[in-house]
């Protein structure tokens, strides 16, 4: 269902809870302020929990080596491949608004269970202070854990597809001025949730690690809490767009109605099924992915239409605009391949990362130390500069010395994006060598090195983010159609699970193959100075280098 009135075309809607409300017209930046209220909230919430859940379960569930990398990354890509359900869902039954709204809420639900965790200590196993003789959870009290944060994946499944494709929804991109209304959103989009983050990694990870874990993570909870008013107190200015039914379904209906014709044959006199003649059959004919045609070419002596002019059976017989739905999607997934390059960088830094700082000097001055999930900091600063400069620096003087609208091109975004990967790993591989070998000649299990040094290659994650991210999902949302943005979101997010997943992997295969016969693991265990993550780092620093070859080579030609 769907909430408001809408017009038989199907088009869009808007809510009108009573006559008294403002009779302003719908959408725009009126209604963009809620959404990135909303999304500002949530995200400050969300990334409280995953910006120091590797610290959490370290100290508090005394997780370590492979086992806590495998719990952070199977969360992170289970919480993004959820954006895939929730985004037929969103397509096929409650619609964008609706959607967002019980994610958010099954996200406060989940938050408020992990409070629970941190406040009841017999959810927990007890504390100890020498890593190698801590007791392991109960499978009870892990269960208890999971459920929690299985309850903030299937939040994020609603919430992740739908924040963006909603706040699309209030421009009208059919117009010039809507067009670069939808480009300065993705930007602004990503900016509120870096500002989030940089309050989550200040504020609420320094209250989680020198203060308290209970009231750290009852903030978030209240955060949640708060996104969902500031949700609904802007209803009335939303445009509200009904639900089309499951993309994902028609996709899977293309598939198999094409495999059943596999032997039917392709020629300028075949009848194609395209009503209202909503795409033109001769462009489409000549596009990729031409195979894809034969689930809509009308077979006669088959009786595949009804009187009406209505499939029979409509896993048989697709329209033409089911058809190029497909296509689409398969037209932009040697980019989507390419991004995941990218994201895999970015996983390391929340969980290899933060490891080393844990093991380094954090001091400063003799009362403080610094919190270890404050490094991500560095690369939230370094993405808002950079979104900063480019959307009122670099592209107001663009057109003023230019006379014309200069932005960056998408493929080059991308492209710079992939080279500060590559960069951000052989920085984090050379940084880590030098802190091993001084933790290794001091003979402490802390480096003597100071955690500033971190700092680079953490603001290179974030510029990887800055450049390719956001081009990235604009590159999505753009080449899908209007009624499947929501796939376009789910399809960023599961590109980032998809690099959580894979993360997981190599990590498990370095492991398995470094790990025994004498020779010193790559991976695994309490202690980094008994591993060579270095290697590690220099790696995925190479599959980056291929990722970009990939990239430069084949995946930037179907950037249009």
């Amino acid at each position: 269902m769907e909430i408001g009135s809408h017009s038989q075309s199907g088009k869009e809607s808007h809510l009108s809870p009573s006559k008294s409300q403002s009779m302003k017209k719908p959408g725009g930046w009126r209604a963009i302020k809620y959404i990135l209220g909303n999304e500002s909230f949530e995200k400050l919430a969300s990334m409280s929990l995953i910006a120091n859940i590797t610290v959490y379960l370290r100290t508090k569930y005394n997780l370590s080596g492979i086992l806590l990398v495998n719990v952070v990354t199977l969360w992170a890509g289970t919480s993004n491949v959820s954006s895939i359900v929730g985004a037929i869902v969103s397509d096929a039954y409650l619609g964008r608004f609706l959607t967002l709204l019980c994610g958010t809420i099954c996200s406060l639900l989940g938050m408020a269970a992990m409070t629970l965790t941190a406040s009841i200590s017999e959810l927990r196993p007890p504390p100890c202070q020498e890593p190698a003789l801590c007791m392991q959870p109960h499978k009870w009290q892990l269960a208890l854990l999971f459920a929690s944060l299985g309850l903030i994946a299937i939040g994020a499944g609603g919430i992740r597809p739908c924040n963006i494709a909603f706040g699309a929804d209030q421009f009208d991109t059919n117009t010039k001025k809507g067009r670069a209304q939808l480009e300065s959103f993705f930007n602004w989009w990503y900016l509120s949730f870096t500002i989030a983050l940089i309050f989550a990694l200040t504020g609420v990870v320094y209250i989680q690690t020198n203060v308290s874990w209970v009231i750290g993570y009852a903030v978030p909870t209240a955060c949640l809490a708060l996104s969902i008013t500031i949700f609904l107190f802007g209803r009335h200015t939303y445009i509200y767009k009904p639900a089309h039914g499951s993309v994902f379904a028609d996709m899977a209906k293309v598939v198999i109605a094409s495999y059943r014709k596999r032997k039917t044959r392709l020629d300028n006199g075949c009848s194609y099924y395209n009503p209202n003649n909503e795409i033109d059959t001769e462009e489409a004919c000549k596009s990729k992915v031409k195979w894809l045609n034969k689930a809509a070419i009308i077979v006669h002596d088959q009786n595949e239409l009804d009187s009406n002019g209505v499939p029979i059976n409509s896993w048989r017989l697709c329209s033409m605009k089911q058809v190029e739905n497909l296509k689409c999607l398969v037209g932009i997934l040697p980019v989507w391949i390419a991004g995941i390059g990218c994201f895999l960088v970015m996983d390391q830094q929340s969980t290899f990362g933060v490891l080393q700082a844990i093991q380094m000097n954090r001091s400063i001055g003799k009362h403080f130390q610094i919190p270890p999930g404050w490094m991500g900091i560095s690369s939230m600063i370094a993405l808002s500069i950079w979104i900063l400069l480019y959307e009122k620096l670099y592209i107001p003087m663009a057109k003023k010395y230019l006379k014309r609208d200069s932005r960056m091109e998408m493929e080059h975004r991308i492209a710079i994006g992939i080279v500060m990967s590559i960069l951000c790993m052989i920085v984090a591989g050379t940084t880590e060598t030098r802190r091993r070998t001084l933790a290794l000649r001091n003979g402490s299990f802390e480096s003597p090195l100071h955690v500033y040094i971190l700092l680079p290659q953490f603001a290179l994650s974030g510029l990887t983010e800055a450049f390719a991210a956001v081009a990235l999902m604009e590159f999505f949302t753009r080449q899908l159609p209007e009624s499947m943005r929501s796939v376009a979101g789910s399809v960023f997010f599961l590109s980032l699970s998809v690099a959580s997943y894979l993360s997981s992997l190599i990590v498990n295969v370095m492991h398995s193959l470094t790990a025994g016969r004498g020779k010193t693991a790559w991976l695994g265990g309490h202690d980094l100075n008994h591993n060579r993550l270095e290697n590690y780092y220099f790696l995925i620093a190479g599959l980056g280098g291929v990722n970009l070859l990939y990239f430069l080579f084949f995946a930037r030609k179907y950037i249009a």
